[in-house]
């Protein structure tokens, strides 16, 4: 069986995490992804500090999927430098496990 992930990212706006969560479901990266927002945000950026509003992205995928995953977030992100992070889920319902790898096989 597949290692399942959680990925995240955010975006500035809630439009542009709708498109990324768009193609990358109907492109079979992701089986599903939830936007949650506007998030607060405190950050280093550029070794400045900063805070702002955000909309953050949650993808389901397999760790087989991840790599392509990452280069479509990476390539139609609307920030040059994106936070992308994956965590393994470590347990899950077998149905949901079953649902994550059929829809991104």
């Amino acid at each position: 069986m597949s290692q399942f992930l959680q990925v995240s990212t955010a975006t500035p706006e809630r439009q542009q995490a709708v498109e990324l969560a768009k193609g990358a479901v109907k492109g079979r990266l992701a089986a599903g992804s939830q936007i949650i927002g506007p998030v607060g945000s405190v950050f280093w950026h550029l070794g400045e500090f900063g805070e702002g509003e955000e909309w953050r992205l949650l993808l389901t995928t397999t760790s087989e999927r991840y790599p392509e995953l990452e280069k479509f977030l990476l390539e139609n992100h609307p920030w040059e430098n994106p936070e992308v992070i994956a965590v393994a889920i470590a347990h899950g319902s077998p149905e949901a496990l079953q649902w994550i790898e059929a829809s991104v096989t």
